[in-house]
C-alpha cells in the first residue's frame, strides 16, 4: 500500500538520502541565523546573589517510589502518585493528607490537578487516564466516582488538564499524545510524530495559544498545534531520552531534561537550542525540570539524588540542593512561585523555599 506512490527510480534508500540532505540543509539555514550565544548576551546582566533554599516540609505517606506530583491552583494543595498504586492529595502547609485513592495498578506514572481544584487525574501501567472528582466530605469513597477518560495501547506517561476541567491531554508509551473530552471520554485529537515512547508533555502558558511540547525516547522534543494535530516544530539535540519538558513562563521557549545528564533551553522564535546546562561533574540524568516564576532560574531534579539550580541566562549553576535519599523523579514550582516541591524514589516529597 505504502509503495503505491513511488516513482520507478525511487527506492526507500534514495528517499532516506533525500530526507537526510534536506535535514542538513535545514541545519545550515538555522546556522546562518545563529549569530550570538545566549551567555554572551547575558554577560551584561547582573549575577545572582547568594540565596538559601531549604526543605521546609517533608510529606511522608507513600509506601514506595513517588513518580509524579502536581500543584493545585490554590497554591496549597498537592497531588502525588507512586509506584505502590496510591494517589494522595496533600495540604502542603500542614502536611495533612486530604484524600487517598488506591489505583487498580502499580506504577501510577502520571497525575494532574484540575484547574478548578475539584478533581484529579491519574494513570500509569493501566494504559488509562482516570479522573476522580474531589469532594469536601472526607469519608466519601472516591473510587466509586472514578471516570475512565483516556485509553492508550501502552502505559500513560503524563497527563495535564487544558485550561478547563473539560479536556485532558495525555502522552503514552505507545508513541502518541492525545486530547480527550473528560465528560464523554471521546478522543478529540491525536498527535503522531514520535518514533518511540513519549515520556513528558507541557502545555503552553494560556495567553500564547493552543500549543504544547512533548519529549520522548526518540531524543526529540516536538511542539504541537492542538487544533490541527500537526507537529509545528521539532528539536533533536539531546543524546538520550528526554524525561521532562517545561515551557518558559513567557511561552517563547522551553527547557528539557534528559538522560544525557544535560538540561537544554530551546527558543521557539529562533527555532533552535540556545543553551545547555551541564557540568563535567554531573554524570547522572535529569528526570525533571521547572522554571522559577520569573524564568531566571531553572530547577533540575537528577538521578544522583540532588537538585541543581541553574541561572537560565548565564548558563551557570547557582546552587545544589541535597536532601533526598534516592533519585528525584518529579519537581514542580508552586503557582505563586514562593516554593517548589520535589518527589523522590525515597518515598517522600519535599517542599523547598
Amino acid at each position: 500500500m505504502a509503495c503505491q506512490g513511488l516513482q520507478p527510480n525511487e527506492t526507500l534508500a534514495t528517499l532516506k538520502m533525500e530526507s537526510e540532505t534536506l535535514k542538513t540543509k535545514l541545519e545550515e539555514e538555522r546556522a546562518k541565523l545563529h549569530d550570538v550565544e545566549l551567555h554572551q548576551v547575558a554577560e551584561r546582566v547582573e549575577a545572582l546573589g547568594q540565596f538559601v533554599m531549604k526543605t521546609r516540609r517533608t510529606l511522608k505517606g507513600h509506601g514506595n517510589k513517588v513518580l509524579c506530583m502536581d500543584w493545585c491552583k490554590d497554591k496549597r494543595r498537592i497531588v502525588s502518585s507512586s509506584q505502590d498504586g496510591k494517589v494522595i492529595v496533600w495540604d502542603a502547609f500542614t502536611t495533612n493528607k486530604e484524600h487517598a485513592v488506591t489505583m487498580p495498578c502499580t506504577w501510577v506514572m502520571a497525575c494532574a490537578y484540575a484547574p478548578s481544584g475539584c478533581a484529579v487525574a491519574c494513570g500509569g501501567l493501566d494504559n488509562k487516564c482516570s479522573v476522580y472528582p474531589l469532594s469536601l466530605d472526607k469519608n466519601e469513597n472516591l473510587a466509586a466516582k472514578k471516570k475512565s477518560v483516556a485509553m492508550h495501547t501502552n502505559y500513560l506517561s503524563a497527563c495535564s488538564f487544558t485550561n478547563s476541567d473539560m479536556q485532558i491531554l495525555t502522552s503514552s508509551g505507545d508513541g502518541t499524545c492525545a486530547l480527550w473530552d473528560v465528560e464523554s471520554g471521546q478522543l478529540l485529537q491525536s498527535f503522531h510524530g514520535h518514533s518511540a515512547d513519549v515520556l513528558c508533555l507541557d502545555l503552553a502558558p494560556s495567553e500564547t495559544g493552543n500549543t504544547f511540547v512533548s519529549g520522548g525516547c526518540d531524543k526529540k522534543a516536538n511542539v504541537w498545534d492542538m487544533r490541527s494535530g500537526q507537529c509545528i516544530q521539532s528539536f533533536e539535540t539531546h543524546e538520550s531520552d528526554i524525561n521532562s519538558v517545561r515551557y518558559y513562563p513567557s511561552g517563547d521557549a522551553f527547557a528539557s531534561g534528559s538522560d544525557d545528564a544535560t538540561c537544554r533551553l530551546y527558543d521557539l522564535r529562533a527555532d533552535r537550542e540556545v543553551a545547555i546546562y551541564s557540568k563535567e561533574s554531573i554524570i547522572f540524568g535529569a528526570s525533571s525540570v521547572d522554571f522559577s516564576l520569573s524564568g531566571r532560574l531553572l530547577f533540575g531534579g537528577y538521578n544522583d539524588y540532588t537538585i541543581n539550580v541553574w541561572d537560565v541566562l548565564k548558563g551557570t549553576r547557582v546552587s545544589i540542593l541535597f536532601g533526598h535519599e534516592n533519585r528525584v523523579s518529579t519537581l514542580r514550582v508552586s503557582p505563586d512561585g514562593t516554593a517548589f516541591c520535589s518527589g523522590s524514589w525515597d518515598h517522600t516529597l519535599r517542599i523547598w523555599a
